[in-house]
């Protein structure tokens, strides 16, 4: 097949974040199994307009700004010169309604949407903006078929109105070779709590700020490790400084994959306390490694852990919950020892080569469509 792909980022992006991770992932393997990929998304400064990175040719347009603004007049001229057989749109942020200027097949990807959750991240003027792109959707894209990476946001389009018919479920893949168990390296010698993902406020690192808190009155010499970088880093630091706890907490900023990987094996529990994820690929990461996860009962994330066989889940927004579930990995090390290896077990389910070949099979069937 030759496949066109739509993502507002790419990974080499500044702003490339999980959606990219996961598209990219699949793209690269189809072009192994010898189909022909382009994919077209926003530039920065500085980047290369066009280059192929391992067989995906990648095309770069506009900027983070103004992308979905530019992207139909050179969408059209892509399909025009391109003879594309499909076209995969990931809708990420706000939707770039292609049926509207385009007659191509359509697989539209959706990691997850934000509906009402964005007024949590950004101001109310320009929430209103992204909340109101997404209001079209279901009936621009009707008929489509859509890919989703969880349960709950297959659970969310149905709610809008897709037919349960029209969606299906792909989970998303790791590296087992990256994200494996190596025994020859310890935990850390005081109990510390990992957090590793972007630095948005929606993500709700503020949460586990406040929670660790509490755990330190108890625990006093527990650490915190936050990880990853982002626009709400300044208030976090704010907060951990109101509340006396700067030389428990450990901001590292972005680190290499090798330090990722090797945070993630010497903590003794990470946390994801998102209000909202497609499906919380750091918590399969962190099982994968041998470590277990608490992450908030959240749509997405709910689907990546299993409560109380692979790590904990807690009431969104409880602050005293997720103490108490972090005492209870902190202290118990029984408790910690079964979830660390039923997590491993979970972990081992997922695969990007299978995810791969699953998606691969949802396009072959929709080529076989009329």
């Amino acid at each position: 097949m030759k496949i066109l792909a739509l993502n507002w980022n790419d990974l080499k992006n500044p702003y490339g974040g999980g959606a990219e991770v996961h598209l990219e992932e699949l793209l690269r393997r189809l072009v192994s199994y010898g189909h022909e990929v382009t994919l077209f998304c926003s530039g920065w400064s500085d980047c290369l307009p066009e280059e192929t990175v391992e067989g995906v040719r990648i095309v770069r347009r506009g900027n983070r700004y103004n992308f979905n603004l530019v992207a139909p007049f050179h969408l059209r001229r892509l399909v025009r010169e391109g003879d594309f057989d499909l076209l995969i749109e990931d809708i990420n942020k706000i939707p770039f309604y292609t049926p509207l200027y385009l007659n191509i097949r359509t697989l539209v990807v959706v990691p997850h949407l934000f509906a009402t959750t964005v007024f949590d991240e950004i101001n109310f003027v320009l929430g209103s903006y992204i909340y109101m792109f997404e209001k079209p959707l279901v009936p621009v894209y009707r008929g489509r078929p859509f890919n989703v990476i969880s349960e709950s946001t297959a659970d969310d389009l149905v709610a809008r109105g897709v037919p349960r018919s029209d969606i299906s479920v792909v989970h998303c893949g790791i590296d087992r070779e990256v994200y494996a168990p190596d025994n020859t390296v310890p935990k850390y010698e005081q109990p510390t709590i990992l957090y590793l993902g972007r630095i948005k406020k929606y993500k709700s690192v503020q949460h586990l700020i406040q929670a660790f808190d509490i755990v330190r009155k108890k625990l006093p010499d527990a650490r915190l490790i936050v990880v990853g970088a982002g626009d709400y880093l300044d208030a976090l630091k704010a907060l951990t400084a109101s509340l006396k706890l700067e030389a428990s907490v450990e901001f590292t900023g972005f680190v290499s994959m090798e330090k990722k990987v090797e945070h993630m094996r010497r903590s003794h529990v990470a946390v994801l306390p998102s209000s909202k994820e497609g499906w919380g690929l750091t918590n399969i990461e962190a099982n994968s490694v041998g470590t277990t996860v608490i992450a908030a009962d959240s749509p997405g994330l709910r689907d990546s852990v299993r409560d109380g066989e692979t790590g904990l889940l807690y009431e969104y927004g409880n602050i005293e919950q997720l103490a108490e579930k972090l005492m209870m990995i902190l202290t118990d090390t029984d408790l910690r020892q079964r979830l660390q290896e039923g997590g491993l077990e979970w972990a081992a389910r997922f695969s990007w080569d299978s995810a791969a070949r699953e998606f691969e099979t949802l396009l072959n069937e929709m080529m076989e469509k009329r």
